[in-house]
């Protein structure tokens, strides 16, 4: 099992989720696997989610996967803080 941080957030009367993880691969098809994943266990959990993303370091830099216009805020803004955990 793993422990997979996890914001969730409102802004603009839109609930998002931002998960710390990446695909082993590096690949978009399984990035985009992997939100998929964790977006249905993360409703699962009884969170509202309306779009997500993943957040993860490649070559020294933050980056972002997930709902295009999220990953444009989330470029800008940034996280917060994390406030959930999910294990998967």
């Amino acid at each position: 099992m793993t422990t997979i941080r996890m914001a969730h957030l409102r802004t603009q009367r839109i609930n998002f989720a931002v998960f710390a993880a990446d695909a082993p691969s590096r690949r978009d098809v399984d990035r985009g696997e992997l939100l998929h994943d964790l977006t249905v266990q993360a409703r699962r959990e009884g969170l509202r989610v309306d779009k997500s993303a993943l957040v993860f370091s490649e070559g020294g830099r933050r980056n972002y996967y997930g709902t295009p216009d999220l990953v444009r805020y989330l470029s800008r803004h940034g996280i917060s803080h994390w406030t959930h955990t999910l294990t998967v």
